[in-house]
């Protein structure tokens, strides 16, 4: 069991959707909370904002750090920011992520590149940073926020879809190596949930249909996040938080001729319209 009772959580994506949930309930649990967005975000007046409709709880945000993770030295600013603090870190959350929506060919090169490195670089980065101290002490948790993207490749979602299988690809490979040291690695692999990533910048074809998800596709992103928090202190490889994130697990590995069959009209549909 990982105890997250006083332990020191690093967030990145903190100002996102699962970012807040994972702020709120990680808190309720009485972690030590290091919050991490980018420059421009004001994080701390967020986090302050967030700390006042909870009320008193039994954990604490130490500090709101700013960085770019869209680069290499992005990640190793945080990584020295973080040093400077003293504080050894129990648990990494890679949250960090953006989306894109649209076929490769109509996506500027610098928009997926810049994707991939703050959705699979970043991660990658950070993770092989702190798990050198955790190694070092013999205790630690590293949680990647993959998606049921990091299985299922869905028309118009290639890119994303790409960082998401080497994010889950990176994990079960860390978790290997890490695991002999007592260090867990934990891949979160949810499906569409309704946070601001919905509303992602659109490409081509795709930038011509209507924006909105339907409701039954996706997700509460604070149960996401209960159950997210639960696979962490249980220790579990990979969870699969959603019901429909379980079923297209389910059905990728003992039915795969199915999404590749959705996958298939969705690519139609949006060539015909």
């Amino acid at each position: 069991m990982t105890q997250l009772q006083s332990a020191v959580v690093l967030i990145t994506g903190a100002a996102g959707g699962f970012g807040q949930e994972l702020t709120r309930q990680l808190l309720q649990k009485g972690s030590r909370l290091i919050l991490t967005d980018r420059p421009e975000v004001d994080l701390r007046s967020q986090a302050s904002q967030l700390q006042a409709t909870l009320g008193r709880s039994p954990g604490e945000i130490i500090d709101c750090l700013s960085a770019d993770l869209a680069n290499s030295a992005g990640c190793e600013e945080l990584y020295r920011q973080t040093q400077a603090l003293n504080l050894p870190i129990d648990v990494l959350i890679n949250n960090a992520g953006i989306a894109i929506l649209g076929h490769m060919v109509d996506i500027p090169p610098e928009r997926w590149e810049q994707l991939m490195e703050i959705n699979l670089m970043a991660p990658m980065r950070l993770s092989t940073r702190f798990a050198a101290d955790m190694v070092a002490r013999r205790r630690g948790h590293i949680v990647n926020i993959s998606s049921l993207a990091g299985w299922i490749a869905m028309p118009g979602l290639t890119a994303y879809a790409a960082s998401k299988f080497g994010l889950r690809g990176f994990s079960e490979g860390l978790r290997h190596e890490v695991a002999p040291h007592e260090i867990k690695v934990t891949t979160v692999c949810p499906c569409f949930s309704r946070t601001p990533m919905l509303q992602c910048d659109r490409f081509g074809l795709w930038n011509q249909i209507d924006k909105t998800v339907p409701i039954p596709f996706t997700t509460d992103p604070a149960r996401v996040m209960t159950r997210t928090v639960r696979a962490i202190e249980r220790n579990q490889s990979e969870v699969f938080p959603d019901a429909i994130a379980s079923s297209g697990r389910l059905a990728k590995c003992y039915l795969p001729a199915l999404p590749d069959w959705i996958s298939r009209q969705i690519g139609l549909s949006r060539q015909s319209g």
